[in-house]
């Protein structure tokens, strides 16, 4: 039997989490069973979505139940199949979790061409975060040329690949960051027009003025990651009819920075006075564009149009440890568990 290590929810987090709220376990696997193979893992991301389904409240997936495994996509090597289609070697993408090996159901699995790109980029630049971006800027704000886009989190998984395809298509980009040395990397190698340091401003209303500095014509779009004072800045220099992209909000997901918070009638009213369209997304909902996605973005990736850096800890006992860093910003580019080796 193969033995496999799982890291598992021990207890709901109560404002921020700990590595408290983690419990590891190693068990024998069986033979997979029929429809099943079994895969090895070498890569497992980390993104701030896991925060929320660490938590009971409804939501629009399920929780993961306490003792349950931590939810996660990862890239790895079938070891042994029971399930036609899929033979010992092939690199599958797919959620089995927190885990070093996993039996699980075929269809639930991708294959990956590990001649195409580095393996690992299916679960960032050409994977789910690379297609969040897109979505964003393409689908929901409807990106064009000339238009002054801002893009929060700029320099992480999601925002550093957005930032990236409405420069492509010739916006203006202004970019948030946590950080000089984010920010450098933003203007220096992801080539926006500037990044503001939001460590370097107090407030909302610090934010706001450094925005109106950066973006003297406005904003016609946001890629919305962070919320807290970013937001405040950000909507109180929206343009007439603006877009936002609502991708989530992980400045709040620790109960924390609430005083950051516009109220709910100035946002109300900021939106309603100037025409904005806020849209909330959950980028499952859009999979059918997959195909639309990788057309544009994966041409680009191989001509160097569009750069990307990836965040590596050695390591899946460190998983926990490295969520809680990238949770506070402590992450540089896409994180990732490096789990296991590379195949032969």
């Amino acid at each position: 039997m193969t033995q496999a290590t799982s890291i598992h929810l021990a207890a709901r987090p109560e404002g921020e989490p700990t590595e408290d709220n983690f419990r590891t376990q190693t068990r024998d696997l069986p033979d997979p069973a029929e429809g099943e193979v079994q895969v090895r893992v070498i890569w497992l991301s980390l993104d701030p979505y896991m925060r929320g389904r660490m938590d009971a409240g409804p939501s629009y997936a399920d929780p993961v139940e306490i003792g349950g495994v931590m939810t996660g996509q990862t890239v790895g090597e079938v070891i042994a199949s029971n399930a036609e289609g899929f033979t010992k070697g092939d690199i599958v993408t797919g959620f089995t979790g927190w885990v070093s090996h996993a039996n699980t159901k075929a269809a639930g699995l991708r294959k990956i061409d590990p001649s195409r790109a580095p393996i690992q980029s299916a679960l960032g630049v050409l994977g789910m975060p690379g297609m969040t971006a897109w979505t964003g800027i393409s689908e929901l704000i409807g990106a064009k040329e000339g238009e002054t886009v801002v893009i929060s989190a700029a320099t992480g998984a999601v925002g550093s690949v957005a930032g990236q395809i409405a420069k492509a298509r010739g916006c203006r980009v202004i970019g948030v960051a946590g950080g000089a040395e984010k920010c450098r990397y933003a203007e220096d190698e992801l080539g926006y027009e500037s990044c503001i340091d939001h460590h370097a401003h107090e407030d909302g209303k610090a934010m706001a003025e450094a925005l109106k500095a950066a973006a003297p014509d406005g904003v016609d779009g946001y890629f919305e990651n962070v919320g807290g004072k970013t937001l405040v800045g950000v909507l109180n220099n929206m343009n007439t009819f603006g877009r936002v992209a609502l991708c989530g909000m992980v400045a709040w997901y620790n109960g924390k920075n609430m005083d950051q918070s516009m109220p709910l009638p100035a946002a109300w009213g900021t939106i309603l006075k100037n025409r904005l369209t806020v849209r909330g997304f959950i980028v499952a909902d859009h999979w059918d564009r997959f195909d639309a996605f990788l057309s544009e973005v994966a041409p680009k990736i191989a001509d160097g149009t569009i750069r990307y850096r990836e965040d590596v800890t050695e390591g899946l006992e460190n998983a926990p440890a490295t969520f809680l860093s990238m949770l506070n910003g402590g992450n540089f580019g896409k994180t990732l568990i490096r789990v296991g080796p590379d195949a032969d």
